[in-house]
C-alpha cells in the first residue's frame, strides 16, 4: 500500500511538472538532435543575456553567432544563424500534457519553414499537424495544372501565435518568383493559410 500512494505521487508530481513546462525550459533542455549548433550552456547563456537586456551574442557551432530574440512563457524564438531562425512554442492537449513545437525558417532561397511536434518529453509526434500541399492554396482547383507548371514548389513561411494558439502560414513566392512570372499565378494562390491548436492537433481555418 504504501508503495501505491509513493508511486501515485510521484505520478502527480511528474505531470505537474509537464503543466509547468515553459518554452524557456524546452529550449534549455532540448536534446542536442533538435538544437545541434546550440549545447544545453551556450542555450542558458543566451536566455541570460536576454532577460538581462544584453545584445552580447552567443557563439554556435559553426562559429557563427545565435541570440534569444523574444521570450515568453509559450514562446521563444532564435536567430540561429544569419540564414534560420526557430521559434520553440508549447500548447496544452486536452488530456493536461503539454506539446512541444519547433519551427525552423530558412531564408535561402526565400523564407521557407517546417514544423516539429515532440511530446513535454521530446518523442516526435506524427499526425498532429498536416503540412498543406498545392492544392491547398489554390483559390480556385480547376486552375492547379497552371500553378503546378510556374510554382515547382512552395515556399511558406510559420508563425506560431500563442495568444489565439494560431499557427499562420505565409505565401512567399512573390519573393522568390520573378515579377512576371509570379504575375502569371498571383491571384490564384492564396496569401495566407490559418491553422487552430483545438487541443489535440492544428486544424486549417477556413
Amino acid at each position: 500500500m504504501k508503495r501505491y500512494f509513493i508511486t501515485l505521487s510521484l505520478l502527480a508530481v511528474a505531470m505537474a511538472a509537464m503543466a509547468q513546462l515553459t518554452a524557456r525550459t524546452a529550449f534549455a533542455e532540448a536534446p542536442s538532435s533538435v538544437f545541434p549548433l546550440l549545447d544545453k550552456l551556450t542555450r542558458l547563456d543566451m536566455i541570460d543575456y536576454f532577460e538581462a537586456g544584453s545584445k552580447v551574442e552567443s557563439v554556435n557551432a559553426l562559429e557563427g553567432a545565435s541570440a534569444v530574440t523574444s521570450l515568453s512563457d509559450e514562446s521563444l524564438t532564435v536567430h540561429l544563424t544569419d540564414a534560420s531562425d526557430v521559434q520553440i512554442f508549447v500548447v496544452p492537449t486536452a488530456k493536461s500534457d503539454t506539446i512541444i513545437g519547433v519551427i525552423t525558417t530558412v531564408a535561402t532561397p526565400g523564407h521557407d519553414s517546417s514544423l516539429a511536434l515532440y511530446s513535454g518529453r521530446w518523442k516526435r509526434l506524427d499526425g498532429l499537424f498536416t503540412a498543406p500541399k498545392l492544392a491547398d492554396w489554390l483559390t480556385d482547383p480547376r486552375h492547379s495544372a497552371e500553378v503546378e507548371i510556374v510554382v515547382p514548389f512552395m515556399l511558406t513561411s510559420y508563425v506560431y501565435n500563442p495568444a489565439d494558439k494560431t499557427l499562420s502560414l505565409t505565401n512567399n513566392l512573390k519573393g522568390f518568383l520573378s515579377d512576371d512570372i509570379y504575375s502569371m499565378v498571383d491571384g490564384l494562390v492564396r496569401p495566407s493559410l490559418v491553422y487552430r491548436w483545438d487541443g489535440n492537433r492544428f486544424v486549417r481555418q477556413k
